[in-house]
C-alpha cells in the first residue's frame, strides 16, 4: 500500500518555482484529499471480508477451546517426547487407524528425555 501512495507522490509533478505559497498547500490538500479517499475506498471494500472473517472466527472459538484443553496436554506431552518434528517422517495412518511417525533415517540419535518413559 505504501508503494501506491508512493507512486501516486512521486507521478504528480508538482513545479514549485513558479507557484505561490499558497498554491502548493492546496496542492497538497488536495493530495491528502486524494489518499483519504482512496483508502476509504479500500475499507469499504474489505469490510465485507473482514465481516466474514469475524463471523467465522466467533463460529470456530468453542471447537478450538474445546481442542485447547483436550488435547493440548496430549500433544504438550507428544513434543516433550520427541526431539525435534524434523528428524521424523511425515506420519502414516493405518487401515485400523493408527498412526505411526517413524523417525528419518538421517536424523541423529535420539536421547529421550530423563524424565519420559519409553516403551521399547
Amino acid at each position: 500500500m505504501k508503494h501506491i501512495v508512493l507512486s501516486l507522490c512521486l507521478a504528480i509533478p508538482l513545479p514549485v518555482t513558479a507557484q505561490e505559497e499558497g498554491d502548493i498547500d492546496e496542492g497538497f490538500s488536495l493530495m491528502e484529499e486524494g489518499a483519504k479517499l482512496l483508502f476509504r475506498g479500500l475499507m469499504s471494500e474489505m469490510e465485507p471480508a473482514i465481516d466474514d472473517f469475524a463471523g467465522m472466527a466467533q463460529e470456530l472459538e468453542p471447537a478450538l477451546e474445546l481442542l485447547a484443553t483436550e488435547m493440548g496436554p496430549a500433544l504438550m506431552e507428544l513434543m516433550r517426547q520427541l526431539d525435534s518434528v524434523r528428524y521424523y517422517e511425515v506420519p502414516e495412518i493405518l487401515p485400523n487407524g493408527d498412526i505411526i511417525i517413524r523417525r528419518s533415517p538421517d536424523a541423529p540419535e535420539f536421547i529421550p528425555p530423563d524424565n519420559a518413559p519409553i516403551d521399547l
